[in-house]
């Protein structure tokens, strides 16, 4: 029973009445229906605390992991079925799913209930806009099935269809920030389509059984490269010209203390990178090139990159390199290489790593209170270089040692505090709702890809940005759909 009473978040005191595990979405309104509260979960890879039961019953779609039907440019898929086998599948037909987040673990079903998104976000979209249709059963154990573009709001109310008649359920009136990754309660807009309702709810409103997903043709080739940057304010200039290359799906950024920590854990040897001299930053970009694209055709792109009349995507992305000083200590790994590949890879995973380790550590060596304290915040690219200025500052001024990484490409990145002290933690968890409200003054979004979850942080995050008067209207939707509060109580909202 222990794997079902933590997610990756190591929320504590997870328990359990029972756990259940249909093997067919048939089974799945009996368990809604018997169970005084449930808690449906995937793969638990949640960062929030929201697939940890707190004495609910427990409905795991492990073994929900049919492939229903798929086509050129969609799959239908049980809600147990991971990323990667979606992927697999798609791929064996020339496709592929875009908006595919870090943890290709991660299942169809929970991907949809956090409004997953990840590195390629900026390009391609959260998994929000890849979602065509939705089965799921109610709290009353009434399933339902949803295609978009049947069912929109129509002044102000949402009608969703139910076995005693259709259920009038009240359009939240809050202003969501208008960024490419939100993930921050239950989504709303005037003449929104029901199917977003449940997409981003966290299981609080239904449980996802099966999901139609659009996919792409056909499968492009990628290249990456590692690219380190003598400061900020380059990296943030190279970036914004980047972010104008079509050829460019996503990039990565480690800052400073990031480095530090892959030097201290040998990762940097182990993967056999070296950062020159100076070298304040480092960027991991994800280049989307012709399906066709060799290696050697690569290495011919690069050769002639500065002739003005080649006019390829990897040229124009060395140019724009070069134009910032940043070619000569690029590293590539083209196309073919796969193996260099999944090096430069890992060193971006090892960062997260690392500062889980010494999060671990210190919890082990120094006091057990002590517990990861990390934001997930977005703003709109332009205002990016203000959020970290707030970051740094707000972390001095409290003495935090801290590392951040993430998404640059879209304005997304992790501060995560290093606490050598519970106090430290306290400080971070502090420094976190101070960034989450100067975020949104910036027009951004202080949860942006990981959910609110059972996170206390997080829930006065989502308070802060909608008010109470935004939680009371998310209570309303709630009460509409599942009046006894029987799926996953207390997520998003105590």
């Amino acid at each position: 029973m222990d794997r079902y009473l933590s997610d990756a978040a190591h929320y504590p005191g997870g328990h359990t009445a029972a756990v259940s595990v249909p093997s067919t979405i048939g089974d799945v309104p009996a368990v809604v229906r018997q169970a005084k509260t449930l808690l449906a979960i995937g793969a638990q890879s949640s960062l929030t605390g929201g697939a940890t039961p707190m004495g609910e019953t427990v409905l795991s779609t492990e073994k929900l992991t049919r492939v229903l039907d798929v086509g050129p440019s969609h799959i239908t898929v049980e809600a147990g079925v991971p990323v990667a086998a979606i992927q697999s599948v798609l791929a064996a037909r020339g496709a592929w799913f875009p908006p595919v987040p870090t943890f290709t673990g991660a299942t169809a079903g929970g991907i949809v209930a956090t409004n997953a998104a990840g590195a390629a976000t900026f390009r391609h979209g959260a998994v929000r806009r890849w979602v065509d249709a939705l089965t799921l059963v109610l709290a009353d154990g009434s399933p339902l099935t949803l295609h978009r573009g049947e069912v929109r709001a129509r002044d102000g109310v949402l009608r969703v269809p139910a076995a005693d008649g259709a259920i009038a359920v009240a359009v939240p009136t809050y202003r969501m920030p208008h960024v490419d990754k939100v993930s921050a309660g239950y989504y709303a807009a005037p003449d929104m389509d029901l199917v977003d309702l449940f997409i981003g709810c966290e299981g609080t409103l239904g449980v996802i059984t099966t999901v139609t997903f659009r996919a792409l043709t056909p499968v492009p080739t990628t290249a990456l490269a590692l690219v380190p940057v003598r400061s900020e304010a380059d990296a943030i200039a190279l970036v914004g010209d980047l972010r104008r290359e079509a050829s460019v799906a996503a990039i990565e950024h480690m800052d400073g203390r990031c480095l530090e920590i892959l030097r201290e854990d040998g990762a940097d040897r182990r993967y056999d990178v070296a950062f020159p001299d100076g070298t304040a930053l480092a960027l991991l970009l994800q280049i989307e090139l012709p399906a066709a694209t060799t290696e050697a055709a690569a290495f011919a792109e690069i050769a002639s990159a500065f002739d003005a009349s080649v006019d390829t995507p990897l040229a124009r992305v060395c140019r724009v390199l070069a134009a910032h000083g940043a070619f000569e200590d690029a590293e590539l790994a083209l196309p073919g290489n796969t193996r260099r590949a999944a090096q430069l890879l890992a060193v971006r995973e090892a960062v997260p790593a690392g500062v889980n380790q010494r999060v671990g550590g210190a919890q082990r060596d120094i006091d057990p209170r002590i517990a990861k304290t990390a934001a997930d915040m977005i703003v709109p690219f332009e205002r990016f270089g203000e959020m970290m200025a707030i970051y740094r500052e707000g972390f001095a001024a409290r003495g935090l040692d801290a590392a951040v990484w993430g998404h640059i490409s879209d304005g997304n990145v992790h501060p995560n505090v290093l606490p050598r002290s519970y106090a430290e933690v306290e400080r971070g968890k502090e420094a976190i709702l101070h960034f989450g409200r100067e975020v949104a003054r910036l027009g951004g979004c202080p949860l942006a890809e990981h959910g609110v979850g059972r996170n206390a942080v997080k829930q006065q995050l989502l308070r802060d940005l909608y008010g109470e008067r935004g939680i009371e209207e998310m209570r309303a939707v709630k009460r509409a759909l599942d009046p006894s509060a029987k799926l996953a109580p207390g997520v998003i909202f105590e």
